[in-house]
């Protein structure tokens, strides 16, 4: 995940979405995006037309900046897409809700992708009951998932949980909060996302 020391809400005023990338405060009234609905700068307010190109930039920020992956693996992950049977464009869209740090967020674990990515990092994350630490391990359907953790940091789970509880989890995939497990279910279509993705320009985009 790509580390951002920048404001975190710019990112989401510029692409007019929340990432969920402040983790609570992103469901407050305290939401920049929520607060200024328009871009950061200047002239922010300003109506600007996108040209083609720019429009298909802007797709790929925005799906970059929601996953928190840099521009060589996204373009890997394209690549990948592109050698895969299936539409291009939503087999991308499947490999980067497949990320281990992403199945933990929308399993409800916690309340952004990047504590996500910090719980697989420092190991408490099982796959088949098998520790994995790698953020992009792509799960499989049928994969299980388990959060191993001293008291104290499952303390810590339970409370994300219940901050994110009104999120929801996604039809693809199953959960038990109590017990802190999950499963995948199927692998994920674009209607699972539950961002507005254009992947047909990111497509154009990076076939030019």
């Amino acid at each position: 995940m790509a580390r951002q020391k920048g404001p975190l809400c710019k990112l989401c005023r510029r692409e007019g979405v929340k990432l969920f990338l402040k983790g609570s405060r992103c469901t407050t009234d305290k939401c920049a995006v929520a607060r200024r609905a328009y871009a950061p700068g200047q002239h922010g307010q300003k109506r600007v037309k996108l040209s083609d190109y720019a429009s298909q930039l802007r797709e790929k920020q925005k799906a970059k900046r929601i996953y928190g992956i840099l521009e060589k693996q996204f373009r890997n992950y394209f690549f990948m897409a592109e050698r895969s049977s299936g539409v291009t464009g939503e087999v991308l869209l499947q490999l980067l809700e497949r990320r281990l740090d992403n199945v933990v967020f929308r399993l409800g674990f916690t309340v952004s992708r990047q504590s996500a990515r910090q719980l697989v990092r420092h190991g408490s994350i099982l796959v088949n009951n098998k520790k994995v630490n790698i953020p992009s391990f792509l799960i499989k359907e049928g994969g299980f998932i388990q959060i191993k953790a001293k008291e104290k940091l499952k303390k810590k789970i339970q409370d994300d949980i219940e901050i994110a509880k009104d999120r929801g989890v996604p039809a693809w995939l199953e959960t038990d909060h109590a017990n802190l497990k999950g499963q995948v279910k199927r692998l994920p279509i674009k209607d699972d996302i539950g961002y507005e993705i254009r992947e047909q320009l990111i497509v154009e985009l990076y076939s030019k």
